[in-house]
């Protein structure tokens, strides 16, 4: 979440960087400001309450010795004032702090300066385009098709065993799945990311930590016996991972990989764009998490950019990249950029990676912090992104590798898959 003094100092600013997102902030910030002199206020009478009642403790202590009990008595009724005085203010001033909390858990990020002001996806920017979209022959179909031609993935059986966004991979689906899976990781290892294995269900604490609480309640699966919920991206176990450490500066930067199954009740989605594995309610991800130095981290932003598409070069996948727009950003990004593979069958843009820049939104809320090099405790940057996110990646496989006679693998799959061809 946003830092009150940054609030305070720049009031203006955060208000107009919020109105990219048209986003009204005025009253929130406002508010803020508010609730947070008072909190000082009570700060400041409590310490000066209880300082108080050290001082007097102290002369008590003084007068029972020296053999004057009447005075030190006297003063005892003095310290049971303010011990009442300060427990008031405590109370007080813990009811003002969660208010402001509230507050700021309201508030998402500023969009970094280079965010273009925009309420949709349609005002997102295309910046990078690269690969050539192959000319497909007559009667190529769409991969929900090609799935069911060559029985690699069930999406009636998902639907049976689970409901409709639960497929069900078989056979050559299966493995060129577990292909991807580990070719990213591989990938993502080799370019110095270390491999994690993530739970899959994680506390209210690491929902918060990550800002998908409270903005994404409605799309998260939630366990109410235990208090859990289902992991929406492998960002959220693996961001968590830094929650509540002091680093040292020698320590960044720091980069995780992981992958785990994602899930999303993708609440009101509907029509033909959700078909196949365009929009799923279980998916499975692969997840790059970078802790770095503030004065770094938008070197590494574009460095993740860099990776992801040296990935989608090696598959020869036609892709763009966007950077979106103040209100396509996420609640709790300064900045992302979107890579969307071309489907020739579908002839459309599909999303498969957002790499995200949260500065020190997500670091604020985990208490994630370094000591730098003049001994202070700062927040750290996090980042994140996807490389890749699997159910599109094949959905473009699928489509753009078809040919009259079955389905040719990427080169760069088959030692994964074991297998050149589907047929």
């Amino acid at each position: 979440m946003l830092q009150v003094p940054f609030i305070r100092d720049n009031k203006e600013a955060v208000i107009a960087g919020l109105a990219k997102r048209h986003f009204d902030a005025k009253d929130l910030v406002e508010q803020v400001i508010v609730l947070d002199e008072e909190r000082r206020t009570l700060q400041s009478k409590l310490d000066n309450t209880l300082a108080e009642s050290n001082v007097i403790s102290k002369e008590i202590g003084i007068l029972y010795k020296s053999g004057q009990g009447e005075k030190a008595n006297a003063l005892k009724e003095k310290t049971s004032a303010l011990k009442e005085s300060s427990k008031t203010l405590t109370e007080d001033l813990n009811t003002t702090a969660e208010k402001l909390q509230n507050l700021l858990y309201q508030l998402p990020n500023v969009p970094h300066e280079s965010v273009p002001a925009g309420k949709s996806e349609e005002e997102n920017e295309e910046i990078f385009n690269e690969g050539e979209v192959p000319k497909l022959f007559d009667g190529a179909q769409p991969h929900w098709e090609l799935a069911k031609k060559y029985d690699i993935i069930d999406f009636e059986l998902g639907n049976k065993i689970s409901g409709a966004g639960f497929p069900v991979y078989k056979g050559k689906g299966a493995r060129l799945q577990r292909a991807l899976i580990s070719y990213f990781l591989d990938k993502n290892t080799a370019a110095g990311y270390t491999e994690y294995q993530l739970p899959h269900l994680v506390n209210e604490a690491s929902c918060y930590g990550t800002g998908q609480l409270p903005d994404k309640e409605g799309q998260m699966y939630h366990d109410s016996r235990d208090d859990l919920y289902l992991i929406p991206t492998a960002e959220v176990p693996g961001t968590n991972v830094f929650r509540d450490v002091l680093l040292n500066e020698s320590d960044l930067p720091i980069g995780i990989t992981g992958y785990t199954p994602c899930f999303r009740r993708e609440a009101g989605s509907y029509g033909a764009h959700v078909r196949g594995l365009n929009r799923l309610h279980q998916f499975d991800k692969v997840e790059i998490i970078r802790v770095e130095h503030p004065e770094n981290s938008y070197n590494a932003f574009f460095g993740m950019v860099e990776h992801i598409k040296s990935i989608l070069r090696e598959l020869k996948l036609p892709y763009r990249i966007l950077r979106l727009c103040g209100g396509d950003t996420g609640f709790p990004s300064a900045m992302t950029y979107d890579f969307e593979v071309f489907s020739t069958a579908q002839d459309r843009w599909l999303e498969i990676s957002s790499v995200s820049n949260f500065e020190t939104y997500q670091a604020n809320r985990l208490k994630l912090r370094f000591k730098n090099s003049d001994g202070k405790n700062e927040l750290a940057h996090t980042l994140n992104g996807s490389a890749l996110a699997l159910p599109r990646v094949l959905a473009g496989i699928l489509e753009n590798y078809q040919t009259e006679n079955g389905i040719t693998i990427p080169d760069a799959l088959v030692p994964y898959t074991g297998f050149k061809t589907i047929e």
